[in-house]
């Protein structure tokens, strides 16, 4: 089964094209990143196993150009690894957010869709994004079954008590604030691979893992599922990351905000980049 994997943002697409033998026996068959997406010019990175590597400049204006080359790519008769783009069962996407919606990955349907657009709002810089690869490839191979993988879905598992801030419970009704928690395939994954290579059960374990690049997060573990964790309601919280602030005292950002005059949105920015 051959499986085209896309985790796309807002101005790049990244990709790999597994050949799934079986369960965890999984074979790369290409992979690679179309970059500048909407500039003058993207460029296109393409890997394929065995083969030297491809590169191209062109005018990329949205991720159904982005997505066209990726697959253009894959069939190229010198750098490809596919005879045809029938030979894609189906497509995999990461999709950073799926609120309180999805405990697991999920086909994609028009009421994922419409669920997964509910929770632009909580990711306005990568659920849009992430959309856009589930519609372009709509657009180019339709019929073509295409599933959708959650960060935020293993930590459905939180106890309420870790997962509810303690701010008026008012504002968890109306606007959905509380803690989601990310990089949840990292950790599932993570969690699962360690059990295996130190001969634990995972069912019946107390583990840590940490997710550890410019983005970083920490988990705790109870028997396969996620108990609590270091990121909250959006990625910033928790570990200091390469240009996020993580978990700080927040009188800073009032007391910051009062006396440099920034708004909501440059305080967003502060925090997320700087």
């Amino acid at each position: 089964m051959i499986i085209l994997v896309l985790n796309c943002g807002s101005s790049s697409a990244k990709y790999q094209v597994l050949d799934m033998k079986g369960e965890g026996d999984a074979k790369v068959l290409a992979k690679g990143i179309v970059e500048r997406i909407g500039m003058k010019e993207g460029l296109l990175t393409h890997k394929p196993s065995g083969k030297d590597k491809y590169e191209v400049s062109a005018s990329i204006p949205d991720h159904t150009v982005a997505i066209n080359m990726i697959l253009e790519a894959l069939v190229d008769k010198s750098h490809g690894v596919l005879e045809s783009l029938s030979q894609i069962d189906a497509v995999g996407h990461r999709v950073a957010h799926g609120g309180e919606y999805f405990a697991d990955s999920a086909v994609v349907t028009p009421d994922v869709k419409k669920k997964i657009e509910s929770c632009f709002e909580l990711a306005p810089l990568h659920n849009p994004a992430n959309m856009k690869g589930v519609e372009a490839v709509e657009k180019i191979m339709p019929g073509t079954p295409q599933v959708t993988a959650f960060d935020t879905s293993f930590h459905q598992t939180m106890p309420r008590e870790n997962f509810i801030y303690p701010i008026p419970y008012e504002y968890y009704e109306k606007y959905r604030v509380r803690r989601y928690g990310f990089h949840g395939t990292s950790h599932k994954y993570v969690a699962a691979k360690a059990c295996k290579i130190a001969g634990v059960d995972l069912n019946n374990s107390k583990i840590i893992t940490c997710h550890i690049g410019n983005g970083a997060s920490i988990t705790a573990i109870v028997n396969g599922k996620s108990f609590d964790t270091s990121m909250g309601f959006t990625p910033v919280a928790g570990l200091m990351m390469g240009t996020r602030c993580g978990s700080i005292d927040p009188s800073v950002i009032t007391f910051v905000a009062e006396r440099e005059h920034l708004s909501p949105e440059q305080m967003s920015d502060f925090i997320n980049k700087k």
